[in-house]
């Protein structure tokens, strides 16, 4: 009965002996095996055998891509403050497993420290919108910084990337003022632009319009003369021996009837009365005769005064 007990308590012991010598290893993801304290080898993705009670799994290493968020706050060339947070993805060299698990205790916290100082060292030699336009450029800078010093300690930067540069909150309030108080310049200028628009083609139509009107007035006017002159005519085939003074007197006042007529049809009127009786007629004739005869001698005398007409 006691040999029975021995071989099952036997048993138990390389039973547990065996389970504790087998492990897994996950995907993408390298176990550090030590012997007494001191490293063995580096256990590779599936099932791994050690030694029971003589080596241990020290640790698991990550070969995954990571990605760490670094927030730095410095200021710009303009003395403007801000908050730029930069993302850096790295991972552990596949080869370099030992030189990531025993060279650094907290690897994170290596790369913020160069984040930190590779930004602190660019950001203040530019102003606020340089940081803006050259984020790249601050990237590439952090990229390359951590990627000749992390490569000592088996770590390989991916990528750096800045995703975010946020002013203070009284500094993005003044950009956007700014900003709107150009737009509302920027809108102004085009209203404005419209409106000379408007004006100078209202302009260009009055000036046609007005040409126009001269025209009409012209023609009018001439065809007022061909008809004058042409009832002038007439009369005097008609009745001999009247002057043609006695005929335009006799025209104006016949004119002056049928203007009268017109406003007199007319319910809404503003006009001007001249005298229109036969003598106003003559009078009215003669004041008319007086200034173009006046009109013409002023105009001769004119171009007799001229030098190049040899009136000197």
């Amino acid at each position: 009965m006691a040999g029975l007990i021995v071989l099952g308590v036997a048993g138990a012991i390389v039973l547990v002996l065996l389970l504790g010598s087998l492990f897994t290893v996950e995907q993408q993801t390298a176990a550090i095996v030590e012997r007494f304290g001191k490293f063995r080898r580096v256990a590779r993705p599936g099932l791994n055998v050690k030694i029971p009670l003589i080596e241990r799994v020290a640790g698991r290493v990550n070969l995954r891509v990571q990605q760490l968020d670094v927030s730095v706050e410095t200021k710009t060339l303009d003395n403007v403050f801000v908050h730029t947070i930069v993302a850096v993805q790295y991972m552990v060299i596949p080869d370099r497993v030992y030189d990531a698990f025993y060279k650094l205790d907290q690897p994170t916290v290596q790369i913020t420290a160069y984040v930190f100082d590779t930004v602190r060292a660019r950001v203040p030699k530019m102003e606020l919108d340089d940081v803006f336009e050259r984020k790249d450029e601050i990237a590439i800078a952090v990229k390359n910084e951590l990627s000749g010093e992390m490569n000592e300690f088996g770590f390989q930067i991916v990528q750096a990337l800045v995703t975010d540069i946020d002013p203070d909150k009284k500094v993005k309030e003044s950009m956007n003022e700014i900003n709107a108080a150009k737009r509302l310049r920027e809108a102004a200028q085009e209203r404005g632009e419209a409106d000379k628009i408007l004006k100078v083609k209202a302009a260009e139509a009055e000036a046609e319009s007005k040409a126009l009107q001269g025209q009409g007035i012209a023609n009018q006017r001439r065809a007022i003369i061909d008809g004058l002159r042409d009832s002038v005519d007439q009369f005097q085939q008609s009745i001999a021996g009247v002057t043609p003074e006695a005929i335009m007197q006799l025209v104006l006042m016949t004119q002056h009837y049928d203007t009268v007529k017109e406003i007199g049809a007319a319910s809404r009127a503003n006009t001007i009365f001249v005298p229109y009786s036969p003598a106003g007629m003559s009078d009215f004739y003669s004041q008319i005769r007086d200034a173009l005869i006046a009109a013409n001698a002023a105009t001769t005398q004119a171009d007799v005064d001229r030098p190049d007409r040899g009136g000197m």
